[in-house]
């Protein structure tokens, strides 16, 4: 193979994302040829390549798997927390979240070890589609669905321009192509309004079916079964 840059060599070989193998080598968790790696280290299958003490072997068999993720899973990947997804993955597969669910919220996760296919759906380039259940803890109006869907200031950042409809005098879906750090619950506040549960249903084509996929399990998809928005002109 032809050298590679280390946070996409490891992202291909079902480690992590790129945007998680830039953090874990700037945190010096990872080794290449027995020496602390630096982000612009280029590799191939014949360097050894350590995160953490263990080995990076080769590209894996990609896989991809939903798991509906019940309240108090934290989407952070720490052995020493009970809490922590690691420890409902499915087990001997080297998988880890696409984006996140905050510890509140439930709803639909894909795990991956493609971290091509992380890429594409999180990256706000390629504008994939996601979709959520909403309830807040009093009625709203038509200006709060016109504000949420016009976008809002989040963290100093203006959302952009969504889908919002009402289902009742508190609850409405809406449909995201952007992915900042807890989102909906912060747009909401901006509007004056609590997010009392926030439920994903679809990530691209793919919905949640809650009595095929029941809280707190996963199910391996075929690659095939995704499909995917081409990224906008």
């Amino acid at each position: 193979m032809q050298p590679m840059r280390l946070a996409k060599y490891l992202s291909h070989c079902g480690v992590c994302s790129r945007r998680q193998a830039s953090r874990l080598i700037e945190a010096a968790e990872v080794t290449v040829n027995g020496r602390p790696a630096n982000h612009i280290d280029h590799v191939t299958d014949a360097d050894d390549v350590s995160v953490s003490g263990r080995p990076v072997s080769g590209p894996a068999p990609k896989k991809l798997y939903a798991y509906h993720k019940p309240v108090g899973i934290d989407c952070k990947l720490r052995p020493d927390d009970a809490s922590s997804l690691i420890h409902y993955l499915p087990p001997g597969e080297r998988v880890y979240p696409i984006g996140r669910l905050d510890k509140d919220s439930r709803g639909l996760l894909l795990l991956t070890n493609d971290g091509e296919l992380c890429n594409r759906l999180i990256h706000p380039d390629h504008h994939q589609e996601k979709e959520y259940q909403v309830v807040v803890d009093r009625p709203f109006d038509a200006q709060f669905c016109a504000q949420m869907r016009a976008g809002v200031p989040v963290d100093g950042v203006m959302t952009q321009p969504c889908r919002v409809e009402p289902v009742s005098a508190d609850s409405f879906t809406i449909i995201l192509k952007q992915g900042l750090n807890r989102q909906i619950r912060k747009m909401a506040r901006y509007c004056g309004y609590r997010v009392v549960d926030l439920y994903r249903v679809r990530i691209a084509n793919l919905h949640l079916d809650a009595q095929a996929l029941p809280p707190g399990h996963y199910q391996a998809i075929a690659l095939t079964q995704l499909e995917l928005l081409e990224k906008e002109k």
